[in-house]
């Protein structure tokens, strides 16, 4: 997801969910018909620095459709902190949009709750066939074996971002491989009141990701191959304990940074006060803070030895965002046309741009926008060293359950209580209590 990626709080039970699968999206058609529609609701994440910036990048291309089709499009700019409860509350009131975005570790999730359109081989027909999408978005778009949920719409991945100057001031020449070398240039960079890097301690979803990717390289997972969870196998607990140790141990994040949690890392690297971002596809949200593309470095996260790859050195979750359509909309005919003109190679363009992220439509890559030396970063993680959010039905309340015990994590650290292995591992036991059960 993400983009300025903040917590969505609050855990919903798949018994909640599954219980209102004939529930979802709709609103006014001006007395239109199916075939005939003349309004719909669009509900877009917050990709940029602000929401703003957000209607002023999408609502020229609203007109557009407006314009193409006759069909006015109401758009609303969620913010991270709300989209997800809003979802879920509108999977249960059937009082929401036509057509959404959603984070696409939440894919499987919503999914579940049966109040989103599948699509399937005709659906996707509708919009020029499944085909066009790369196999690394179509992944995270529902669980295995389902028709999709979703259908993607920006690709991004994490990359490290760093700040050529500091860099230079402290004799660094080249920026990290591994998280050892992460650490000591961390090191030399926290002095003077700046630091190594920054993270959103208190955003349960920013958690999560760096989560999944450090239990991967320490060969852990937090879900069993059938589904079930296991957030207390030593993967898992060796992992986040690296992750949280980079402020606890290492200290080369602020202890203020245990309450970040709405792009205040991407902020405290655009105004100099770090040397080094993890952050998802960042170079148009660094700009609008006031970089230059030639104050900052873009190379890939690092991994615990050696070069990111398959397998153990994976370097990123496969991020982005996708479009969903509730299945109830007055609207469908719209609302599959406005699918199809979101994920139109022109817009795709125009919109993956604007984010500084990657189309998930093949023939939309061969634009020279997306060939660049930064871009070719985020490509090659999302092609060959990402690995997909976990795609079971209790996903959202996995980032919640597991991203909060980070966030407790994180406050322990910053009070200069200890952070050992066993406080990790009684963390994650207390998250996996609170998932639902079977």
């Amino acid at each position: 997801m993400r983009r300025i990626r903040a917590a969505a709080a609050g855990a919903v039970t798949v018994s909640m969910l599954t219980a209102v699968t004939a529930c979802g999206g709709g609103s006014s058609t001006d007395g239109g018909s199916n075939d005939s529609p003349k309004t719909l609701t669009y509900w877009a994440s917050n990709q940029g620095a602000s929401v703003e910036i957000d209607k002023k990048v999408l609502q020229p291309e609203l007109d557009k459709f407006e314009k193409d089709t006759g069909i006015k499009v109401e758009l609303e700019v969620v913010p991270w902190s709300d989209l997800l409860n809003r979802i879920l509350t509108a999977t249960t009131s059937g009082q929401g949009p036509d057509v959404l975005n959603i984070g696409n570790t939440w894919s499987a999730s919503l999914q579940a709750t049966g109040a989103l359109l599948p699509w399937n081989a005709e659906n996707f027909d509708k919009i020029g066939g499944k085909d066009r999408f790369v196999d690394s978005a179509l992944g995270s778009t529902g669980a295995t074996g389902q028709d999709p949920a979703a259908v993607p719409l920006y690709s991004m991945s994490y990359a490290l971002y760093y700040n050529k100057q500091m860099f230079a001031d402290a004799g660094i020449a080249k920026p990290p491989t591994t998280w050892d070398e992460f650490v000591a240039d961390g090191k030399k960079l926290s002095k003077d009141g700046k630091w190594g890097t920054a993270f959103e301690g208190s955003n349960p979803a920013e958690n999560i990701h760096h989560a999944v990717v450090f239990a991967k390289q320490h060969g852990g997972d937090f879900f069993t191959a059938d589904g079930k969870p296991d957030f207390t196998n030593d993967g898992a607990v060796e992992g986040v304990k690296q992750f949280v140790d980079l402020m606890a141990t290492d200290k080369i994040v602020a202890p203020g940074n245990a309450e970040y949690a709405q792009n205040q890392s991407v902020s405290d690297f655009a105004t100099g006060k770090t040397g080094m971002l993890l952050w998802q596809s960042a170079s148009a949200n660094l700009v609008s803070q006031g970089m230059s593309e030639d104050d900052f470095g873009i190379a890939p996260v690092p991994v615990q030895s050696g070069t990111p790859g398959t397998g153990t050195n994976v370097n990123s979750m496969v991020m982005g965002i996708n479009l969903s359509v509730f299945k109830n909309t007055d609207n469908l005919d719209g609302s599959t046309e406005f699918v199809k003109f979101l994920t139109s190679d022109a817009e795709q363009k125009i919109l993956n741009k604007a984010y500084s992220s990657i189309p998930p439509v093949k023939t939309a890559q061969t634009d020279a926008a997306f060939n660049t030396q930064a871009t070719s970063v985020l490509k090659d993680t999302l092609a060959k060293s990402a690995v997909a959010a976990p795609q079971v039905a209790d996903e959202s309340q996995f980032e919640t359950a597991v991203g909060t015990a980070i966030k407790n994590l994180f406050a322990d650290a910053a009070a200069g209580k200890p952070v050992t292995t066993d406080s990790v591992k009684a963390q994650l036991e207390k998250a996996q209590t609170q998932m639902p059960t079977k």
